[in-house]
């Protein structure tokens, strides 16, 4: 069974091409950038490519995109050129070709507004039953493309498999009140309460829903690290987080300290990912309780992938003071 895997040259992308090399699986990597992991470069927009690009395929895995740092660089008819015409052009070739299965990388962002609570109310407890209210173009054309997915599973039965993912890149955080008063590392440990999943686990994830979307034939699933916490803490989780974590985990305050690391005051929202979990016998491996152990040992807490695949960045140029322009 071949693989066609999209966005081979990115970050998600091409962790899904080594794995599946090291596996010795048949796949096929596309992208408009020339890369190691890329073997046939073209746009997933034109159907003759994709076409041909699908002949002997059996799963898609499709996490080519615009994202989040491309708004202020690219246009909306960009967005929905790359994110919901895209998707549909390989929609209609999975059919044509007869694939079995088809997983859409989506992402956590398509909740928008949804994840922030009034002034004064709990953390919002993040589960598939939260009603997206996407606040920018990124955010409508991936949900755009996530309805084009279901629209195929329910008219032409496509087994389709939607994964939201949470952070997993490895770049500095785009507001600059949190890069000057955290470093990376920091920042993203503090994000495996809540919003952050290794990038080993999203590829699992992937990999899982090839295998269970036939069974299944359409799912939408929260692919975060496993929280530790519940709804009862998530009042004080506004209030005072790190009074919560320390509660949890006894040890954690004097191994932040020795960093000069600190846990975030308050937190808005969790990621909550049973479903994933039970439905495609997901099993998470890097979590906060993992990176604790981590700093234990003075290791590091990221997979080995996400070492390997390293930081790509989202542009061909840098910026001045900003990892990428804020729209």
């Amino acid at each position: 069974m071949t693989i066609l895997v999209t966005g081979s040259a990115g970050h998600l992308g091409e962790a899904l091409m080594r794995s599946l090399r090291a596996t010795g699986q048949a796949a096929l990597g596309i992208d408009l950038k020339p890369s190691l992991f890329t073997d046939s470069v073209g746009s997933i927009c034109d159907r003759g490519f994709v076409g041909r690009s699908m002949h002997g395929v059996r799963a898609v895995l499709h996490a080519a995109t615009l994202h989040k740092p491309h708004i202020a660089t690219h246009t909306q008819q960009d967005f929905l050129d790359t994110n919901v015409t895209g998707t549909l052009v390989l929609l209609e070739a999975a059919l044509a070709a007869g694939v079995r299965a088809f997983v859409f990388t989506s992402t956590t962002s398509a909740f928008g507004s949804a994840l922030t609570p009034s002034p004064g109310e709990p953390a919002a407890w993040v589960t598939e039953d939260v009603v997206p209210i996407p606040k920018n173009i990124y955010g409508v054309s991936k949900l755009a493309g996530e309805d084009l997915c279901e629209l195929a599973f329910r008219t032409r039965r496509l087994p389709v498999i939607i994964l939201r993912t949470s952070r997993f890149f490895p770049e500095a955080d785009d507001d600059a009140k949190i890069r000057a008063k955290y470093e990376v590392a920091n920042v993203q440990a503090n994000e495996l309460l809540y919003r952050r999943v290794d990038l080993e686990d999203v590829v699992s994830a992937h990999f899982l829903a090839v295998g269970k979307a036939e069974e299944i034939g359409f799912g939408r699933y929260i692919i975060s690290a496993s929280t530790p916490f519940a709804p009862s803490d998530l009042a004080e989780l506004r209030r005072n987080a790190p009074a919560v974590v320390y509660r949890m985990y006894p040890d954690c305050e004097a191994l932040f300290t020795a960093r000069s690391w600190a846990i975030f005051p308050n937190l808005d929202r969790v990621y909550v990912n049973d479903l994933a979990r039970a439905k495609l016998d997901w099993k998470p491996k890097y979590d906060f309780a993992h990176m604790l152990a981590c700093l234990r040992t003075s290791t590091d807490f990221r997979s080995q992938l996400a070492r390997d695949v390293g930081a790509k960045g989202y542009h061909s140029i840098t910026f001045e003071n900003e990892p990428y322009p804020i729209a």
